[in-house]
């Protein structure tokens, strides 16, 4: 990724009551729709019509976030963090990457945090959508693993690898490979290398693409596989198994910053900040979120404004590639 991507680290109220016989019924009706429509939280949402409600201290406002891999024990801690900062945090999971974006532009989310820059842009780009980065998570290194090799050198030559088959992740696994010594780039290779851009005739390995959930479950029926850190543990793998990983501090590490993702009109939402604070500065959660990440994540404070440059500048690189 070229010097233009900067990394700068830093550390309804309800319906009135009215007196009366007629009102009880009416009450008992608007009961019935409220619960409709707001389910039993009485929590107003950080976001939609309730989106100017701020954090008082006398009422906390709930916010959903979407992510891949909830599971993981520092979630609870991190909603319990948000819940002392006067958030509600509700948590959606999901199983594929694909889905928490049309999610969070649909609205059924207020926020979603599973993704870094790069696979931002490409969405965006791909569904003419503007969603924002909001805040700043961790670089985490994408791994090669394998279950007949303990070494890239023992890999034979003409061997089969698996790469993830979206845009960013393919790509980048890609370089992985190139880094390790095992297939050659066109070109170099950038964030936008596909497996057409492998040179077969200088490279020691085929690749081949899948759905990065099933990256794993190509083991051990091939010689390798780039494993997104989301499934390495559901697979039954350990992040120190990894034979090959992409280094964090190399500046083409940059556009793979994970972030807080929101709608446009929400990229200045009170709540929605507050709960990156919250993430970002509570240290039982980076902790948790680190021993998840098998002791892996770097994490790192980047300013909204030069995440949103980071997205703008990758977003027009894409499109140039059109």
């Amino acid at each position: 990724m070229s010097d233009e991507i900067p990394l700068i680290e830093a550390p309804k109220s309800r319906l009135p009551l009215i007196g009366g016989v007629a009102v009880i019924v009416l009450a008992v009706v608007a009961a019935a729709i409220f619960l409709l429509t707001r389910g039993e939280d009485d929590a107003p949402r950080a976001t939609g019509k309730d989106g100017a409600t701020a954090l008082s201290g006398d009422e906390p406002v709930k916010v959903v976030l979407g992510t891949v891999g909830a599971s993981d024990p520092y979630w609870e801690t991190f909603k319990k963090a948000a819940e002392d900062a006067g958030i509600e945090l509700e948590i959606k999971d999901f199983a594929e990457y694909p889905v928490p974006n049309p999610a969070l532009s649909a609205g059924e989310l207020d926020a979603n945090q599973f993704q870094h820059i790069v696979y931002l842009a490409q969405y965006n780009v791909a569904n003419d959508d503007d969603l924002v980065p909001l805040g700043s998570t961790a670089i985490y290194p994408l791994g090669l693993y394998s279950q007949k090799y303990d070494d890239v050198a023992d890999i034979p030559d003409g061997e089969t690898v698996i790469v993830p088959d979206d845009d960013s992740n393919q790509a980048r696994g890609l370089l992985v490979l190139q880094s390790a010594g095992l297939i050659k780039l066109k070109d170099g290779g950038s964030i936008f290398s596909t497996v057409a851009d492998v040179d077969q005739s200088a490279s020691r390995v085929k690749v081949k693409a899948l759905q990065a959930d099933l990256t794993p479950t190509s083991l051990p029926d091939v010689a390798a596989a780039i494993v997104n850190n989301d499934f390495v543990e559901d697979a039954g793998l350990k992040f120190d198994d990894a034979i090959a990983v992409d280094d964090p501090s190399d500046p083409k590490a940059v556009p793979y910053v994970n972030i807080f993702a929101v709608r446009a009109e929400d990229k200045d939402n009170p709540a929605l900040k507050k709960l990156v604070e919250v993430y970002q500065d509570t240290q039982d959660v980076l902790d948790g979120a680190d021993e998840a990440s098998g002791g892996t994540a770097e994490f790192v404070k980047v300013s909204q404004a030069d995440l949103e440059k980071s997205l703008h500048d990758v977003e027009k690189q894409i499109r140039e590639q059109k």
